[in-house]
């Protein structure tokens, strides 16, 4: 039983670390502990934060930074095609 177990976690960790990470850098424009929302170029972008973000240094509005994430679907739902002729 410790064996699946480890293998369970093993695999979880895994499939973590083959995650696609994507990034976004510009100035951040509002800041609060569950978000950041920065300005690249007309756009804003809104990162959600949580409990495990690390942050290296103080974190304030109008610094430049550079935001690592990763995009994955919570849940998914699939549609009717409609009607067919």
């Amino acid at each position: 039983m410790k064996f699946v177990v480890t293998l369970g976690a093993m695999l979880l960790s895994l499939s973590a670390l083959a995650a696609k990470t994507y990034q976004v850098t510009g100035p951040i424009v509002e800041l609060s502990d569950s978000r950041i929302i920065v300005q690249k170029g007309s756009d804003r972008w809104e990162i959600e934060r949580n409990p495990n973000t690390k942050v290296t240094g103080d974190l304030k509005v109008g610094q430049k930074v550079t935001i690592e994430y990763t995009m994955a679907a919570d849940t998914v739902e699939v549609k009717s095609e409609g009607k067919k002729k």
